[in-house]
């Protein structure tokens, strides 16, 4: 039996830590390859949403005529990013970005700020996150190449993926969910958002996703789990469970 919010086995459900939704006054989009959403239905994507108010899963391998990623586009109150590195990517200190963001808006709109030195932004930030692995990543920028005129996003410091159950191609790659948290704690820092925001229930329920697999991982090995997938010969090796 599994659980029909998160997905995973009822054994190891992990609806209890997105009980409270974070609201971070940002709209993540994701848009999921359907491989990810049928063969990977408890990819870390899926767990950033249930996580993060007012997130939105789009599925899907072409985008272009998507009604709904039309309609949030063509939406004049948010700014849409793609998430994607290059070497014209901004990052949340950009003088650019920042423009992006105010919208060009009256100085005094721009200048505006909370109590704690947020800006006022009449612009509401909506990062396009491709939700896939990163061979099928690839394919959805290969069909959808208008997303690439969309303003491109990256981080400004460097992070390592705790992913320890599954290969990145460079150390730098890191997960859906991670990329989300590491962003809203990016913006944080740049005092576009609320310094007071939790962004921790997206790195525990991640980190009880990694351990949870690692544990049924070493009892399939031991006799214990029967095995699921025609893989699962290939992972023979009891690893250690990480204490985070």
């Amino acid at each position: 039996m599994r659980c029909y919010k998160c997905f995973r086995p009822k054994e190891f459900c992990l609806c209890d830590f997105a009980s409270t939704p974070i609201e971070t006054g940002v709209k993540f989009i994701f848009l999921m390859h359907p491989k990810e959403a049928k063969r990977q239905r408890t990819g870390t994507g899926r767990l950033a949403h249930i996580c993060l108010a007012d997130s939105e899963i789009l599925q899907g391998l072409e985008f272009s005529q998507n009604a709904r990623l039309l309609e949030l586009l063509d939406n004049e109150k948010y700014l849409p990013v793609l998430m994607y590195p290059g070497s014209d990517a901004l990052t949340v200190y950009d003088e650019k970005f920042a423009r992006l963001l105010s919208a060009k808006n009256s100085e005094e709109n721009q200048n505006a700020k909370t109590a704690d030195g947020v800006s006022h932004s009449p612009k509401i930030l909506m990062p396009l996150i491709i939700d896939a692995t990163w061979f099928c990543s690839r394919k959805i920028i290969e069909h959808n190449e208008f997303l690439l005129h969309l303003p491109k996003l990256s981080f400004a410091e460097n992070y390592s993926s705790i992913f320890t159950f599954k290969h990145e191609p460079r150390p730098e790659c890191v997960s859906t969910i991670e990329t989300c948290y590491y962003l809203i704690k990016e913006l944080q820092k740049a005092k576009i958002i609320a310094s007071d925001i939790d962004a921790e229930p997206l790195m525990a329920i991640f980190k009880k996703l990694i351990s949870d697999q690692l544990r049924a991982e070493n009892e399939r090995i031991q006799g214990l789990r029967p095995s699921t997938h025609g893989y699962d010969w290939k992972y023979n090796k009891i690893r250690e469970i990480p204490s985070f």
